[in-house]
């Protein structure tokens, strides 16, 4: 298996971000929600993801620290689920909901009923998109997230033509999808224009070879090729498409191959599937969200690289923008994302790429455990 070593800047703002939180939680406890009620509601996608367990665990730590009361629900993957979680912390009483949609565009319905109870939104990782009725955004940077998957794929066949480039994307319902294949788009188009790469599964692409993609001005185009390649966010879906694209394919698309998979599950799920297959020699297979179980398939070889976003970090950030809520105050925000109706305010948080070279930088800063990494070599 290939390896390379991407150089990027390892930021630890979280540590200070949730100084400052803490150190003002006092302060907001006592200004709000002093009958006990609950003050922030926080809704994620789903349990069965280790991803967004890890949130969780960063939410009930950094807010219960700073002294806000919280719940944590889950959707399960339904947009009615979610809509009733939503309802039933309204019930309970919070000022702020942070939502991380299942759906980009039906949660929606959610966050209007909770704006209509006066409660303030901050939309946690995935913009909600064709409403007013969001305040904020707290997000990683999805579009470099995905020019640094490009990048690797790049980076690790330079001075090779024709290499069979297999793409595959997260769900269409979700807006990081979209803009996560942009960023990586926006890399290997030329790649792909120039020859390095050949495109092994997505005729779709094929009349935007050469040129890049807009996630707001090219959207009905990008749900085009991604409806094709799309693995929505489920591991057996993923591995599906990957083994169907490969009976589909003969030796001449395979050999050293190229993977663009979306995220960690999918990546393990595509690269067992291609693992399996007896004409590729080597794939280099890209991933984000620096599972456990990932950084053990990166031990092994089996996936190349991943993008650590810091949870904690978007967590300490989103919970600088509560205490600012509820003190009455306005969040600092740094840039703007458009949802299709308003300018949303927001905020990024840095993200950094893990390979076996620097694997030790998320067990060092606490991230993950070395002893649940199989395969760690400390």
């Amino acid at each position: 298996m290939k390896k390379k070593i991407i150089a990027t800047a390892l930021s630890f703002a979280m540590a200070a971000s949730f100084a400052g939180c803490a150190a003002s939680g006092e302060d907001a406890e006592n200004s709000a929600a002093g009958d006990g009620e609950l003050q922030v509601g926080i809704v994620l996608p789903t349990r069965d993801e280790p991803r967004w367990i890890q949130d969780e665990a960063s939410f009930t730590s950094i807010l219960g620290d700073a002294g806000f009361t919280s719940e944590v629900l889950f959707s399960q993957g339904s947009s009615a689920t979610e809509l009733t979680n939503v309802e039933s912390l309204i019930e309970k009483g919070i000022d702020v909901l942070v939502i991380c949609a299942q759906d980009a565009t039906a949660a929606a319905q959610a966050v209007e009923v909770a704006h209509a109870a006066g409660v303030e939104v901050i939309c946690y990782d995935r913009l909600i998109t064709d409403t007013d009725a969001v305040d904020y955004y707290v997000t990683f940077n999805s579009f470099d997230v995905g020019v640094q998957q490009g990048q690797y794929l790049i980076d690790a066949y330079e001075g090779q033509t024709d290499v069979p480039l297999y793409l595959y994307s997260g769900a269409t319902t979700d807006n990081n999808a979209f803009i996560f294949f942009a960023g990586a788009w926006s890399v290997l188009s030329d790649a792909v224009a120039n020859g390095q790469f050949t495109v092994a599964n997505c005729d779709a692409i094929t009349p935007y070879i050469g040129q890049t993609l807009d996630v707001t001005a090219d959207h009905e185009a990008l749900a085009d090729i991604l409806g094709t390649i799309t693995t929505n966010w489920d591991f057996n879906t993923a591995k599906s498409l990957a083994e169907a694209n490969l009976v589909a394919n003969d030796a001449s698309l395979k050999g050293d191959v190229a993977i663009l998979a979306p995220n960690d599950g999918t990546a393990r799920a595509i690269a067992d599937a291609f693992n399996a297959d007896a004409d590729v020699s080597s794939f280099v297979v890209t991933g984000q969200d620096c599972e456990t179980a990932s950084l053990g398939y990166i031990c092994s070889g089996l996936q190349s690289m991943t993008i650590w976003k810091n949870t904690a970090s978007l967590a300490a950030t989103t919970c600088d923008m509560v205490n600012a809520i509820l003190s009455g105050n306005t969040p600092n925000t740094s840039t703007t994302y458009n949802n299709g109706v308003i300018e949303v305010p927001s905020n990024e948080t840095a993200v950094t790429v893990i390979t076996i070279d620097n694997i030790s930088d998320p067990v060092d800063a606490g991230y993950v455990n070395a002893g649940d990494i199989e395969g760690y070599p400390g």
